[in-house]
């Protein structure tokens, strides 16, 4: 592992934080002078050994699932925030991490261009979603839920929740939502709302944001976007191609907005953000509690979200990393995620330059954000899924770590030798595919090595 800056940057601040507090009567917290020192040091050991068991989610050689380890500054800052351990449930619990959330939500919103807004921080995207669909539920009650076939499955979860019905649009050939299936639907006349996915988990599809809003001025309902892994890519426009470029110039017109900045925004698990472009939908979330909270009349966050308590450490992390590095187009920030989508670029091209040995790309076109998915180049779907798990493992051992995904056969050409009718008749079935999420700045200096493993791991699948 790379020398961890974290304890250098937290001493200095420590001992600030602690004067702050100087005035108080000192004490002896009872558990931590009861507790043995030495013991405590063995557990921390315990705990080392016991995290060794991972993948190293913080190499550029784990190109697998969506795992991008949190910039320095966001741990020491979450670290430091520990100290005091702030609830921004409500300002009493968290009077300084709660204005630190509002004033980073704010820069996130301004992603979007939104100003006059409603939005806070929740514990996952998963949470900020369903708030999205709980508030459209009130708004357009009993109507249907429509998403991509390719959407996160957590939507038709949280519609389940809700007793309200869900539906899946079918995708084209790059896993975006088919706009001629979405209209169907919508002329049955009972859509509330739709979900549009910019970047899917499975392969980084943008659905068509812009034409699914032309259809809203026409059939009238509600659009939350799902950004929680894609939405940071609206900084980096010119390094998108023109479908995806007109899909997240679209954005300021959706009704809520759902983002992770625990994926590409650098934070620690779990620190997820909703938006909703009318303040007025706070309405939905007055209650009445047993007790009051007395130290302000300011509206406090607890009045704004689903949740009760909530890490107020995550709301100061969050506030650290975009004082370092801010939210805006050309900035140090939007130029590492470029560097991802540059990498992703690259091992694209070489797959398909390589096709003819190992490799079938996606039939449609190269990816849309950093997600590469590749099938494995064989005579049938069952032969090409055990090429692919035989090769996951290949990489694995060669500390390249890769991901699998289940991808619809009719997205990729049929293979050199095999049948096209056969590739017709398993067509609407499933192949297992390999998956590489480059969206840290270092794979684009580290493909080199990653296409290197690759290869060597296919040449031993093969026995060549």
């Amino acid at each position: 592992m790379p020398q961890d800056p974290v304890p250098c940057l937290l001493s200095n601040a420590t001992a600030l934080l602690e004067k702050q507090f100087g005035a108080l009567p000192a004490f002896e917290p009872a558990l931590e002078s009861a507790t043995d020192q030495s013991a405590m040091a063995r557990v921390l050991e315990d705990v080392a050994l016991r995290m060794g068991d991972n993948y190293p989610y913080f190499h550029p050689l784990y190109a697998g699932q969506m795992m991008k380890p949190p910039h320095p500054v966001a741990r020491a800052a979450y670290a430091l925030a520990m100290t005091i351990n702030p609830n921004n449930h409500a300002r009493d619990g968290g009077r300084a991490s709660s204005e630190m959330e509002i004033e980073a939500v704010c820069g996130i919103a301004g992603i979007f261009g939104w100003t006059g807004f409603l939005g806070h921080l929740t514990s996952s995207g998963t949470l900020a979603n369903l708030e999205a669909l709980w508030v459209a539920g009130k708004l357009t009650p009993g109507k249907r839920i429509l998403g991509s076939e390719q959407a996160h499955y957590t939507h038709q979860r949280i519609s389940g929740v809700m007793k309200l019905d869900y539906a899946s649009i079918a995708a084209d050939s790059r896993g975006r939502m088919r706009m001629e299936a979405l209209e169907a639907e919508l002329r049955k006349g009972d859509v509330g709302t739709v979900v549009v996915t910019l970047g899917t988990t499975a392969m980084g599809a943008v659905d068509p944001l812009d034409q699914v809003l032309a259809l809203r001025e026409r059939y009238g309902f509600r659009v939350h976007v799902d950004g929680a892994y894609g939405g940071y890519f609206r900084l980096i426009p010119e390094a998108l191609d023109e479908p995806a470029r007109r899909a997240y110039a679209a954005a300021d017109g959706a009704d809520s907005i759902a983002i992770d900045p625990h994926k590409h925004g650098l934070q620690p698990y779990g620190c997820g953000c909703v938006l909703f472009r009318d303040p007025a939908v706070g309405r939905f979330y007055k209650h009445d509690s047993p007790y009051t909270y007395f130290t302000s009349n300011q509206l406090h966050l607890g009045e704004i979200s689903l949740e009760c308590s909530r890490a107020g450490a995550a709301a100061v992390a969050l506030w650290a990393t975009q004082q370092l590095l801010p939210l805006k187009p050309g900035g140090e920030f939007a130029r590492g995620m470029a560097r991802g989508r540059t990498a992703a670029m690259e091992l694209d091209r070489r797959l398909r330059q390589n096709a003819a040995r190992y490799f079938q790309p996606l039939a449609a076109g190269s990816p849309e954000l950093d997600i590469v998915v590749w099938k494995m180049k064989a005579e049938t779907p069952e032969r090409a899924s055990e090429l692919a798990r035989s090769v996951f493992d290949a990489c694995a051992a060669r500390d390249l770590h890769l991901a699998l995904v289940e991808l619809p056969l009719r997205w990729f050409e049929p293979a050199a030798g095999a049948e096209p009718e056969a590739h017709a008749a398993n067509g609407a079935g499933l192949v297992t595919c390999l998956r590489s999420v480059l969206m840290k700045p270092e794979h684009e200096a580290w493909l080199d090595r990653i296409w290197e493993k690759l290869t060597a791991g296919c040449a031993d699948v093969m026995g060549e």
